[in-house]
């Protein structure tokens, strides 16, 4: 399993693409995630200026443990630029015939299949990492007072966080291998989720099968956070039922990869 990681990242590390677009978002995840803070107290001056006023200080954003959250789900609305690095990748695979390449060298369609998988999954981790330390940076920063209980509270969403991620790299992932064609794929992997939301309010008038598509069960991993700040009530922790269907769509989402690619002549 090691080896066949070892050979996709190979691959990868060597393609400049790769670097451009990986630094890309890590670094905007970084500053967007990071910087919040500064921005809404930029913002809540000049409401002063006009005449308002505003305290963003008492809305605890950045507070541990609701810091916790809330960058997760911003966090979440980048893992597209993610998306689009594994659909380069992947097509680059068939548009240079490497996938060939590799087969002819000894491995098989799984094998390669499952190189991708592991890649996947790298990302998704290294991501999380990354957040987890911008959020814990951002929560020691800006938390007016640092109880053990509430540094670790709330923090299960980082896994949710690395199956959220993890099953749209799958999705794209699938996206790839059913068309083969980068451009195609990355308009694809644009609308998918718009298309979804469009079927689930117009054409599904059973509110009990919403969790269940597709898409859908992925991005439910992680509730909006900031309705709490408006007296409402949020959930504080993974659903279990959220994870059980999304972790069966990402394992569909790789059959489904594999059978096409188990049928494809390359």
């Amino acid at each position: 399993m090691l080896h066949l990681l070892q050979i996709d990242l190979k691959k990868l590390t060597n393609y400049r693409t790769f670097w451009i677009v990986c630094g890309i978002y890590f670094i905007t995840l970084a500053f967007i995630t990071a910087s919040g803070m500064e921005v809404l107290k930029f913002a809540s001056e000049k409401i002063e200026d006009f005449g308002g006023s505003i305290n963003i200080n008492r809305i605890p954003l950045y507070h541990f443990p609701d810091v916790w959250q809330n960058l997760i789900w911003v966090a979440g609305f980048f893992k597209f630029v993610l998306g689009v690095m594994v659909i380069i990748s992947v097509t680059n695979e068939f548009a240079y015939r490497t996938v060939r390449q590799n087969i002819i060298d000894g491995l098989s369609r799984w094998e390669f299949l499952q190189s991708k998988i592991l890649t996947n999954a790298v990302l998704a981790a290294t991501s999380m990492v990354m957040l987890f330390f911008i959020a814990l940076i951002t929560g020691l920063i800006y938390s007016p007072e640092l109880r053990f209980s509430e540094i670790i509270d709330d923090i299960e969403f980082f896994p949710a966080y690395f199956l959220q991620v993890f099953g749209y790299l799958s999705f794209a992932l699938l996206m790839s291998v059913l068309v083969n064609r980068a451009g195609l794929t990355i308009i694809i992997l644009m609308v998918a989720r718009g298309l979804e939301l469009f079927i689930i309010h117009k054409a599904v008038d059973v509110d009990a099968l919403t969790p269940f598509f597709p898409l859908e069960s992925v991005e439910r991993l992680i509730t909006v956070p900031f309705m709490r700040y408006v007296f409402q009530e949020v959930l504080d922790h993974p659903m279990i039922i959220s994870v059980l269907t999304a972790g069966t769509w990402i394992f569909l989402f790789n059959y489904f990869a594999y059978l096409k690619l188990k049928k494809s002549d390359i």
